[in-house]
This record gives structure tokens, C-alpha cells and sequence, in this order.
């Protein structure tokens, strides 16, 4: 079983593909990484891996624009899987220090630790990188370049750990999706979907949250996105929190009220939920 994940090694993302090839019970995962979010949609598309882990959610941050972007691309792949994954960043170098002057890592991870970098590293210019590993390894050997990664990517590549944790909010999470190819669960904790709507007009948006309203589904998250197509058109994405025995009934009935108001409607599935805190330790 290949299992795409956001590369090189020692990312988040590695570690989160390991959690969740074990709660689904794939045994011997063979982890292939990949350089961007994008990239690791496409392996699992084009069929050149069995799964993919995608980063969605940040407890700080918000939504991960490009997994956002590349669901809605993919209608044809399901959600399998979540994961809350608890994260502390780390400066990782091979410098002291005060002889930092630039810092390197993945825009989210930069936008997480900014309120320190701001006081720790005030003249420090901030490059981004396609992850948090690959500005790891980037590093490496520099004495005035510094990278914010995790404690496993200072294992991977050889770096000293320089301040731990630094973070900005202490209770900073990341929710992981397992994707797969094929049939799409109706049954789990949580559904996401994703849909666009005929026109924008007043009460549209409404009208369509009126339907899960009406089957007393809670929405867990709510997210818009540009269309790309014309200014003012959005892509509006959805998490609905699934309790109770008649909630599949209800989800049920919400898309089919839901699916008359929408030009576009996908349903990556439903799917369980796992939030780790055993892995908070590790960075």
C-alpha cells in the first residue's frame, strides 16, 4: 500500500501518514513523499499511490487553501479518515542563535510562530518553503540560517535544536485527511462536502444552510473559496458533525434538499475522527 504525503521526510504530514496508515490498519505502508499539497492529490488521482495524507485544517490559521483546491478539483476521491494532530514547532539550526538571519519554512508554519519570531528574531527575513522538512534540509550546514520544523526533522537531518517549543498558541493543531479512491462512506463523525450555488443572490447562501438546519446537523466548520471563474462566485466547504443513529438518514435527506439549489455539489464522504495527543510530545 503506497501512502502520498507532503515531503521530504521529517514533515508533519510523514507523521501523520504513519498515525493514519495504523488506525486504518494498512500494515507495512510504504510512505511516498511528495513536493506539495497538490502533488499529493495528484499521486493518489493519477493512481501512482493507494492513499494520500492532505493537511485541511489548522486550529490557528484556518483552512489549507491548496487542499481545499485540490478536493474540489478531485471530486472523484473520498475522505477515509481524519486526524487531529497536535503540533510544536521547533527553530532547528546549525548556527547559535544570535547569528540567525534568516529563517526558512512552510508559509503556515511561519504564520504559526510569528509573535515569537517577531521578538526572538525581529531582523530575521522569513523565505517560505514547500514544507517544513524540505526548509530542514535546507539548512542544514549554515550558520545563519535557521529553519521552524519539528523535533523529528532535527533528528532527520543532523540540526540543533535551538528553542522549543515556539509556537505561538500552545494548543495549536492540525487536522490530517486520509484520501482514497472509490466509494464514499455515509456513516462516521464527521462528513465533509463541498458545494457552489446557481447564482449570487440575496438569501442563497442562507437558503442552503437553511437544509442541514432542518435536519439538525450541526456544521462543524464552515469555508469559502473563490471559484477562480468570476469575481464574487464562491465555493463554499462544509463539515457536518454526525450523532445519533438517525444522523446518516439526515445527511441523507439534507442533500437531497441541498442538491436543487447547487450548480456544483461533491460529497468527499464520511469518516471517523482521531484526536492524538500522544504525538504532541514528539514535535
Amino acid at each position: 500500500m503506497r501512502v502520498a504525503f507532503l515531503g521530504p521526510t521529517g514533515t508533519y504530514g510523514e507523521q501523520a501518514a504513519r498515525r493514519l496508515s495504523q488506525l486504518e490498519g494498512i500494515e507495512a505502508a510504504e510512505l511516498v513523499p511528495q513536493l506539495g499539497i497538490r502533488a499529493v492529490v495528484q499521486a493518489l488521482a493519477a493512481s501512482a499511490c493507494d492513499a494520500a495524507v492532505v493537511p485541511v485544517e489548522n486550529s490557528v490559521e484556518g483552512g489549507v487553501t491548496a487542499a481545499l483546491d485540490a478536493l474540489w478539483e478531485h471530486p472523484e476521491l473520498s475522505v477515509a479518515r481524519a486526524l487531529v494532530l497536535p503540533i510544536r514547532h521547533a527553530l532547528l539550526g546549525s548556527g547559535p542563535l544570535e547569528g540567525i538571519s534568516e529563517v526558512l519554512s512552510h508559509p503556515q508554519a511561519l504564520a504559526q510562530c510569528s509573535q515569537w519570531l517577531a521578538g526572538q528574531l525581529p531582523s530575521a527575513l522569513q523565505l517560505p518553503t514547500s514544507s517544513t522538512a524540505e526548509a530542514a534540509r535546507m539548512v542544514r550546514g549554515s550558520r545563519f540560517r535557521a529553519a521552524v520544523a519539528s523535533l523529528e526533522a532535527a533528528r532527520e537531518h543532523g540540526l540543533t535544536v535551538l528553542a522549543h517549543p515556539i509556537n505561538d498558541v500552545a494548543g495549536n493543531c492540525t487536522r490530517f485527511l486520509l484520501l482514497r479512491r472509490g466509494e464514499r462512506a455515509s456513516h462516521g463523525d464527521l462528513a465533509s462536502l463541498a458545494f457552489s450555488l446557481h447564482a449570487n443572490r440575496p438569501g442563497a447562501l442562507l437558503e442552503a444552510l437553511a437544509c442541514f438546519e432542518r435536519h439538525q446537523l450541526n456544521m462543524g466548520r464552515i469555508e469559502s473559496r473563490p471559484s477562480k471563474r468570476e469575481m464574487g462566485e464562491y465555493i463554499f466547504f462544509v463539515d457536518l458533525e454526525l450523532q445519533g443513529g438517525a444522523a446518516e438518514q439526515s445527511l441523507r435527506a439534507a442533500l437531497a434538499d441541498l442538491m436543487p439549489l447547487c450548480e456544483h455539489l461533491a460529497l468527499f464522504g464520511a469518516y471517523p475522527l482521531t484526536t492524538d495527543l500522544e504525538l504532541a510530545s514528539q514535535g
